[in-house]
């Protein structure tokens, strides 16, 4: 049993459609330590999952797909959002102690797990990236029943390289010394972002990554060390993958340190169920760096679902989500539309 004794909101609004619309964060303790949980939306609605890359809490990572008239009108329609930030990821958060231990990723996937009975979630939507996808993707071969659905954003599945391992425990090292230096955020940028927008000697740096450099300098260096250790002693799910029965779309971008991981993940899944989609001219941060891009194909993955926009509802969706509500013809590739029939797509910078 969950304990809930720490359980506190703070409010904030947003806008959909016209309607001011409450945001609340709760804070729930885990049975592996305190969560930040921020939802918003219709409580009745179906649960859309999300969670952050490294070093990013929701809003870094999510308000451009929420936030854009196009994803407002796709997303906060047809979901209630439950965006949960990794430990001490959160906007104000505290540094974790020391004395806590480091959590691995099995354990990150349980507090999800934690999360979903705290607000009496069972079969919800999940959408991840980079770090985050993988959280997500091992909550979801370890509670199959609980996952209808998978979004994931330049995804990681297998252990570290050689080459991404020493990067992370050289960062991490500088990280844990030296705190969030410059050295530091421009490895995040870069890991984030494509070149095309952070900037040259011929090109300024975009609002969006001068945006990123400011939430960078808010966090708890100590928590981003926290979550770079455990990203960096991540097991490898292939064999996972294998055994998931969820509708899965992947994104990622064609200049994201982690295509290739990408391209490996959709390769090892059941092809009846995965559809990759390539972002030209973009980083791994899809979701903030070209959401639009992202939209279109969303969409026809989630009529799989029966959810649309509301011009061609005549109500808000209220059946939660579940397989056993998606009839199998809507589980094959057709039923994602066609520029989901391929298992590899790209989409120009047009879309």
């Amino acid at each position: 049993m969950i304990n809930t004794s720490n359980f506190q909101h703070l409010h904030s609004f947003f806008w959909e459609e016209g309607n001011i619309i409450a945001l609340q964060e709760h804070h729930v303790l885990t049975r592996h330590g305190p969560l930040s949980v921020c939802v918003y939306g219709d409580l009745e609605k179906p649960a859309l999952v999300t969670y952050p890359d490294v070093a990013l809490d929701y809003m870094a990572c999510f308000q451009g797909l929420f936030f854009c008239p196009e994803g407002v009108s796709l997303l906060l329609h047809n979901f209630c959002i439950y965006h949960v930030n990794p430990p001490g990821h959160e906007l104000g958060a505290v540094a974790i102690s020391s004395c806590d231990p480091l959590l691995s990723g099995d354990q990150l996937a349980d507090q999800i797990a934690d999360v979903l009975d705290f607000f009496g979630l069972y079969s919800v939507m999940c959408l991840g990236v980079t770090a985050g996808a993988y959280v997500l993707t091992l909550f979801s071969s370890k509670y199959r029943e609980r996952v209808c659905g998978l979004i994931l954003v330049s995804p990681l599945c297998k252990t570290p390289s050689w080459k991404e391992w020493l990067s992370n425990k050289v960062m991490s090292n500088i990280l844990y010394f030296y705190g969030m230096c410059g050295l530091i955020k421009e490895w995040l940028i870069q890991r984030y972002f494509s070149k095309e927008i952070c900037g040259s000697w011929q090109a300024p740096e975009s609002e969006i990554v001068q945006a990123c450099r400011c939430v960078l300098d808010g966090r708890q260096s100590s928590n981003i060390w926290r979550f770079l250790q455990s990203m960096n002693d991540r097991c490898d799910l292939t064999d996972a993958l294998k055994k998931l029965q969820c509708r899965t779309l992947i994104f990622v971008g064609e200049h994201s340190p982690f295509h290739s991981d990408a391209l490996y993940m959709a390769a090892k899944m059941d092809g009846k169920y995965i559809a990759l989609v390539e972002v030209q001219a973009c980083g791994s941060l899809v979701t903030e760096e070209q959401p639009l891009a992202m939209l279109i194909t969303m969409e026809h993955f989630l009529a799989g679902y029966g959810l649309h926009k509301p011009s061609q509802l005549n109500c808000s969706p209220r059946s939660p989500l579940s397989p056993s509500h998606i009839s199998p013809e809507l589980l094959s590739p057709e039923s994602m539309g066609v520029k989901l029939k391929p298992i590899k797509t790209r989409i120009s910078l047009e879309v």
